[in-house]
């Protein structure tokens, strides 16, 4: 699944009309079962083989009427991304980068020249063939600023679009402006999906790609289909077809599995007691996702009072993310410490300061701020948003921070107040290497830096692990960028969460890796 954007970041779907389809449901959640006992939650997804054929119906949150199936947009209809396209390179189910339309790839000795091989035999939906004409376009259309793409503040710093070399069908050279060890990983975002060359005037409504679906109808904010294709190169998918609705709300959408009317929730993590109703039911389950959203509350580093790092340090540590992990997850995932990067990549550092309300006080005394008073913004958007910010307010306070916890609309959430408002709360999806993860969201000037936090020792650091061919010193350096986050950043890292994903107990091959889960091999039992 995403980031979303964010994590898959759905700042701007949230915003605009939403499109509902009505499936029916009619009863209050917690009343759509008998169900007394309190259930364990499933540990993973339901093992076996699905059935060949079926339809796969799939609800999702509402989005922008201005929704598109341009991959590079900001405003890219996420769920549909890996039904029509392939990336060149996606990460493979061991988290390691793994081969797509890119068979091959590798360096020259200081990693500033990068060449792909790529895959012959593959066909667009619409016949063409595919060729590095179109690699080379996927490229440049991400970096073109008409198109605003998020991805393009990550890759403008390397790549000279006018430099890209194509020297046969099947190959793509990519020299940088300046070395990255970790480029290819770069690729494998969900921006990145390849279109057909020349194809940013139709993209968004044709959904050309060499994905395992091919498109049959679609609506900005409302329902759509894709449907097998038959021809892909990695042979045909499991599922006759997918269905997507648009729905408004999280209880709606589990209602809607609970009737049997959906079969998978997309962008939906479910709150303890939700997924304790969902699993308990006769018609649905849960797939558990460990550490696949990490959490935080982010403060604006260009709004007092958290210009001064002494305070950002007293208000990390004020507060017992062991309490949030309990209180907010029920303990279904794993306490942050402040460290965005997930504890299961290889490039994360587990060391951290204590929590420390006395050290907390000190500090804003030190800064002027004894017996700080600040408004934390939540909302209904995600059902962990609110529980987070109630723990943090409950801990924070041993240091003599009030917290005045503020709910606000779900709907404009992500247009009025995140990136807007000092301290809010927010989340991101995992599953991003560890270059993208920091260059994205820390780096000076990104788009995406939800703090505002600008520290060129910082960046400094970035670049030269970056340029490091060296894969220990290379993870040294990514540690050493962990730990300025976690002292001198913006953001706090409370918890990352398992994603508990609402699916029926018809769906068989449900696996998550990087952003989504896998619709080639993805089915049903009994279809």
């Amino acid at each position: 699944m995403s980031d979303i954007h964010p994590p898959r970041r759905r700042s701007v779907l949230a915003a605009g009309a939403a499109s509902v389809a009505s499936l029916g449901a009619s009863w209050l959640l917690s009343g759509c079962t008998g169900a007394a006992a309190t259930p364990v939650l499933p540990a993973a997804a339901r093992q076996g083989a699905p059935d060949s054929g079926g339809t796969l119906r799939i609800a999702r949150p509402p989005a922008s009427d201005a929704e598109t199936l341009d991959p590079a947009s900001s405003l890219s209809a996420y769920e549909y991304l890996g039904a029509l396209y392939n990336r060149l390179v996606r990460i493979g189910v061991d988290g390691e980068l793994a081969p797509d339309l890119a068979e091959s790839w590798e360096s020259d000795s200081k990693a500033r020249t990068w060449t792909f091989r790529l895959r012959q035999g593959v066909a667009f939906h619409d016949g063409r063939a595919f060729t590095s004409a179109d690699a080379a376009y996927t490229l440049r259309h991400i970096l073109d600023k008409a198109t605003a793409s998020p991805q393009a503040a990550v890759l403008a710093p390397l790549i000279d679009p006018a430099k890209l070399g194509t020297p046969d069908a099947h190959t793509l050279v990519v020299p940088l402006k300046t070395p990255n060890a970790e480029f290819p990983s770069l690729l494998t975002h969900y921006n990145c999906y390849v279109v057909p060359d020349g194809s940013a005037k139709s993209i968004g409504r044709t959904g050309i790609g060499t994905g395992p679906f091919k498109l049959e109808s679609f609506a900005p904010a409302g329902p759509g289909r894709v449907t097998a294709y038959r021809d892909h190169w990695a042979g045909r998918p499991v599922l006759d077809a997918i269905d997507f609705y648009s729905v408004a709300d999280m209880s709606a959408r589990s209602n809607a599995l609970l009737a049997g009317q959906v079969d998978l929730l997309s962008q939906t993590n479910l709150d303890f007691a939700t997924a304790r109703v969902v699993a308990a039911s006769d018609r649905a389950t849960i797939a558990r996702v460990k550490n696949a959203q990490w959490y935080v509350l982010p403060m604006l580093t260009t709004d007092k009072p958290f210009t001064d790092v002494r305070v950002r340090q007293a208000m990390k540590l004020a507060y017992d993310p062991e309490h949030v992990v309990k209180v907010a997850l029920q303990g279904a995932g794993t306490a942050g410490w402040d460290n965005p990067v997930p504890p299961s990549d290889p490039a994360h550092i587990a060391a951290h300061p204590e929590h420390d309300p006395e050290k907390a006080k000190f500090l804003l005394k030190q800064a002027g701020h004894e017996g700080l008073a600040v408004d934390l913004y939540t909302s209904a958007y995600d059902p962990l948003f609110t529980p987070m910010a109630l723990a943090y307010q409950d801990s924070a306070k041993r240091a003599g921070i009030r917290v005045r916890v503020k709910t606000a609309s779900a709907d404009s959430y992500y247009t009025q107040i995140w990136m807007k408002k000092p301290l809010m709360a927010t989340y991101w999806f995992t599953g991003r290497p560890v270059d993208q993860l920091l260059t994205q969201i820390f780096r000076s000037g990104s788009s995406y830096n939800e703090t505002a936090w600008s520290d060129k020792e910082f960046d400094s650091v970035l670049d030269r692990a970056r340029a490091e061919t060296d894969d220990a010193k290379r993870r040294e350096l990514y540690g050493e960028a962990q730990t300025l986050v976690i002292e001198k950043g913006g953001a706090m890292t409370p918890m990352f969460a398992d994603r508990l994903v609402g699916i029926s107990r018809k769906v068989r091959g449900y696996a998550e890796h990087g952003f989504e889960f896998d619709y080639l091999g993805i089915g049903l039992k009994g279809a």
